[in-house]
């Protein structure tokens, strides 16, 4: 999603969007949209600094430092703020808000990476016009070069698809640009002729382009691009952040866990079935995979959303999985409740995508992730863009040894 000039110097790839003409709002491109935008943004921070520098958001406990500064108000990401209680929202548009605003594919119904891209970039909802025009923007500039098609060729087949893909997006930094046009992305899968999975990937990447600013990987990339760090650079080390277990697995493990039922229980699955095995998973001193989050305290939007997708299949509303899903989901939360020792008993997006994924025949679990990984280019490369428009300083936060944080504690001296 960078392109490079001929001085073989990376650039984000809205400067390369030229347009001598100023035109209706509807037909402007992204980076005439974006040139009136930032000066807008830049006063607003001008303001900020000017009137509040010296204004508390929040107090900064021991818990905080020591506990990986959960929870801790030290971030600007203006993009997507998550809500403990509506999930994320995209400059203040809910997931069902964007289902319904921004511009879907020719001949599909869910919205595409392109429209989500510009509404995250501009916090503006682009037209269709304009998304079309993105996309064969995209589209132009995204051949693959053969010296990276060469360096993936050259791993170890047994290599993680995760690191591969860190890997092939680093090299790009050199002369190349990113492509993360989904229905593109399905042809490069081999599923170009199933529109029900190009439909499901569009849906998937743009509700995963962005989840806040704290989440590991996006926050990896802001504080890699807050070095000036090339933006491939930036974006590859998010997605080594995003390969770790607990970050970017998890819809595998729910998987899993559900093919695990299945075999044990039948297809012909009952609610009081299921309810012995969430029983037995627990009482084994396990977690039940897909449910919590931290940060939520209701049924994740994004999973709402692809329980929709699946509704409107019939194809899905016949297959195994997904209907054990949907049972999970009637069932489980009020196991979770009766347990007590879960803060949030409902589903987060993870207790839904690999399975469906699964359905359509994509069983390589490991390369769920790198699905994943491509969706969050959407985040990172906008905030890479905003960090640079902004001027953002280098991100640099004061550490304390186990003795400095005691004492600090003992005086309450900050």
């Amino acid at each position: 999603m960078f392109l490079s000039n001929s001085t073989s110097r990376t650039v984000p790839f809205f400067l390369h969007l030229r347009s001598p003409l100023r035109r209706l709002a509807s037909t402007k491109s992204l980076k005439e949209t974006i040139e009136e935008v930032i000066p807008v943004k830049q006063a607003h921070l001008k303001k900020l600094k000017t009137e509040y520098s010296d204004v508390s958001i929040g107090d900064v406990k021991v818990g905080s430092v020591i506990g990986g500064m959960r929870g801790l108000r030290a971030m600007l990401w203006d993009s997507s703020v998550l809500d403990p209680e509506e999930g994320i929202r995209f400059h203040g548009l809910s997931i069902p808000d964007v289902q319904r605003a921004l511009p879907a594919a020719p001949g599909g119904k869910e919205i595409i990476a392109e429209s989500m891209l510009w509404l995250l970039l501009t916090g503006q909802v682009p037209s269709a016009e304009q998304t079309r025009e993105l996309s064969r923007e995209l589209a132009q500039k995204g051949n693959l070069p053969t010296s990276v098609a060469s360096l993936i060729d050259s791993l170890p087949k047994t290599l993680h698809p995760m690191t591969q893909l860190g890997i092939g997006v680093a090299a790009l930094n050199h002369d190349s640009s990113f492509q993360a046009a989904p229905c593109n992305y399905s042809k490069m899968l081999g599923y170009g002729d199933n529109h029900d999975l190009t439909e499901y990937l569009r849906l998937y990447i743009s509700i995963h382009g962005d989840h806040e600013g704290g989440n590991a990987s996006a926050h990896t990339a802001h504080l890699v691009g807050s070095t000036l760090s090339d933006p491939y650079l930036s974006y590859a080390a998010a997605l080594f952040a995003l390969a770790g277990p607990l970050h970017g697995l998890a819809n595998q493990e729910v998987l899993r866990w559900q093919l695990s039922m299945l075999r044990e229980v039948g297809e012909e699955v009952s609610h009081d079935t299921i309810r012995e095995y969430l029983w037995k998973t627990l009482k084994s001193g396990q977690v039940v995979p897909g449910y919590g989050h931290g940060v939520l305290r209701n049924p994740d939007p994004r999973f709402i959303a692809l329980q929709e997708f699946c509704e409107s299949k019939p194809e899905l509303l016949n297959s195994p999985i997904i209907q054990l899903v949907k049972k999970t989901y009637e069932v489980a939360p009020d196991v979770l409740k009766e347990h007590g020792k879960t803060k949030n008993p409902y589903p987060n997006v993870d207790a839904a995508s690999g399975c469906v994924l699964y359905h359509y025949g994509l069983t390589e679990f490991k390369y769920y992730t790198v699905i994943f990984g491509v969706s969050r280019a959407l985040g990172c490369v906008t905030q890479l863009v905003w960090a640079r428009a902004l001027g953002l300083p280098l991100e640099r936060p004061k550490s304390y040894s186990l003795e400095a944080i005691e004492q600090l504690a003992k005086s309450g001296s900050p």
